[in-house]
């Protein structure tokens, strides 16, 4: 549910015309430590070095410790016509910090290139960019270490230890250099948002909660306008409801069955990737209805993506029931699944129970992946399901405990029945238990997802803003839930692995290799941060210094380029 988790996009039994994509993002739409030393010393502090320890920076001599350990006073900035710096003999291998003997750069093992790359140009060549002297991280192949990165054309050329000469170089000393973050669990990339995506290091946002809109009309809205790539999934809430006319409650008669299927058929073919269920706002659908669609998109290579039933662990219907739902349409269907918000949906209050559930059927061999976004509290519309009678016992919450999303104001009894009445988007405080939220996240196939775009309006959730420094500065940084390699991956490799079967364009993302995209993201593990709040849901993340998407820069000493337009359709295959 994200906070919009519903993404419930009307009221129930409103109907929105879908090529007016500005929904309600609900839809559904913690800063870190001030840690510093100073500069040109030759010894960290203590306060320096256990942070070191918690990001798995694992250095190996006291050079490449004061290369990569030791905050500058200046940030990176990028030079034209200029040669990068030769790089020391040594790498930074994931884990603690070491003193080993230096490693040979002949033994050094760099990420290895893509299938059907062209070989690294020779030395000599002068690349249009290059980003130099940075910690490069690649989470599917694990290479951790200091490395040069080449970029012709919008594809990264060569990754190597040798000096290169390139037309802009952008210095990376003491920063990480990673995949561009691609967010699996979005919305539409509305001109608003989308740099606030941007500012927390996405390059790719996929729309998998799904599309307010048909195909045909969403890819030519956003084409060539939006500086980050995008796609997104059928959405059959949203779809069932406007197309075929069935009100929530409703179950579908086998004429509308027929229409919906033509109408999945019709949408992947124009370029939908995946079908999203949300049943929970939508609690006409039967297992019926979702199996006879889901297999039809799994018989095309499709990934069903689901906002499961229930959101609570209390009978009658409760969210282990919700998971069980899903894993018995994957089991019948051979769908590959997966499982939204896990934490707001499914998962709240019996996590633990919730992912042996989904382990065991793992372990089956059922194609079943979940993402959570890192926050303790969910928000969604309150015109939906979600507040239907019961609320405040299914989850433990009052009145009191809701925050109008963009404002300070919390609501009584007498202003919730008005806030209804206008479908405002209310953060539920409190309403996600930590422990769960740390306990999803060290799951190693837990992907992270906003489920969240800010809009204009900002009546949304902080999570559009900050769910990926927030990760990396809260969960790995601050509370060490995870290390940096691990916490990259889950932002990276893992998302594009989930969709790039149904997505080819994806095999392409998620990787610093030759041969791969050049969407990348340069940021300061020490101060990388989240700072959108409930009052203030559009402030921009901090610590993320440079941002390519197809190799523009886009966001340049952390400030976005809004000439810079690279973003892409991803559209899937059919």
């Amino acid at each position: 549910m994200g906070s919009d988790a519903a993404s419930p996009g009307n009221p129930p039994g409103r109907r929105a015309r879908p090529d007016n994509a500005n929904r309600p993002d609900d839809a559904d739409n913690a800063d870190g430590p001030d840690v510093s030393t100073r500069p040109g010393a030759d010894h960290l502090s203590t306060q320096r070095r256990n942070l070191l320890f918690g990001l798995g920076l694992g250095v190996v001599n006291v050079a490449v410790l004061r290369r990569l350990g030791i905050a500058r006073d200046v940030e990176a900035a990028p030079s034209s016509s200029t040669a990068s710096a030769p790089l020391p003999s040594t790498i930074t291998p994931s884990g603690p910090v070491v003193a080993t003997p230096a490693v040979p750069v002949e033994e050094i093992t760099l990420p290895p290139p893509l299938d059907g790359a062209p070989g690294q140009p020779p030395q000599g060549h002068r690349f249009q960019l290059a980003i130099t002297g940075g910690r490069v991280i690649d989470p599917d192949s694990r290479f951790d270490g200091l490395a040069n990165v080449g970029i012709d054309d919008g594809v990264i050329t060569a990754i190597t230890t040798e000096t290169l000469q390139a037309e802009t170089i952008i210095d990376a000393t003491d920063r990480v250099v990673a995949p561009g973050f691609i967010d699996l669990l979005s919305y539409e990339p509305n001109p608003f948002g989308v740099w606030l995506k941007l500012a927390d290091g996405v390059t790719t946002n996929l729309a998998m909660h799904g599309v307010n809109n048909y195909a045909a009309a969403f890819f030519r809205r956003y084409e060539n306008v939006t500086p980050i790539h995008f796609g997104g999934a059928f959405h059959h809430h949203f779809l069932r409801g406007f197309d075929v006319a069935a009100d929530i409650g409703d179950e579908l008669s086998s004429l509308q069955l027929s229409s919906l299927e033509a109408l999945v058929r019709s949408n992947l073919a124009q370029g939908f990737a995946g079908l999203s269920f949300s049943p929970e706002y939508s609690p006409g659908t039967t297992t019926d209805e979702m199996v006879q669609l889901a297999g039809l998109g799994a018989s095309r290579g499709h990934v069903s993506f689901f906002h499961v039933r229930h959101s609570d662990p209390n009978p009658p219907g409760t969210s282990i029931e919700a998971i069980d739902e899903v894993l018995n349409i994957a089991r019948s269907t051979g769908a590959a699944v997966h499982i939204e918000h896990l934490t707001s949906t499914g998962g709240t209050f019996v996590m633990a129970q919730a992912l042996e559930r989904l382990n065991q059927a793992r372990a089956e061999g059922v194609d079943v992946t979940a993402c959570i976004y890192p926050y303790d509290f969910w928000g969604t519309a309150l015109g939906s399901t979600r507040f239907a009678p019961g609320w405040q016992e299914r989850y433990g919450l009052s009145e009191g405990d809701l925050q109008v999303a963009g404002t300070s104001t919390r609501l009584t009894p007498e202003t919730f029945a008005v806030a209804v009445r206008n479908n405002t988007l209310v953060a539920a405080l409190g309403s996600i238990p930590e422990e769960e939220v740390r306990l999803a996240l060290a799951e190693p196939w837990m992907l992270v997802g906003s489920d969240a775009i800010i809009t204009a309006s900002q009546n949304n959730h902080p999570r559009g803003a900050g769910t990926f420094a927030r990760t990396l500065g809260r969960y790995v940084r601050e509370l060490g839930v995870l290390n940096l390699m691990d916490a990259l991956a889950k932002l990276t490799i893992l998302p594009a692995r989930r969709v790039e079967s149904m997505i080819p364009a994806m095999g392409a993302k998620g990787r610093v290799q030759r041969g791969a995209d050049a969407d990348l993201v340069v940021f300061d593990p020490v101060t990388i941060a989240d700072q959108a709040t409930v009052e203030e849901p559009s402030l921009p993340s901090t610590g993320i210094d440079h941002v390519l998407v197809a190799g523009q820069h886009a966001l340049r000493d952390g400030t976005p380029d809004r000439s810079v337009v690279a973003g892409t359709a991803l559209r899937g295959r059919f």
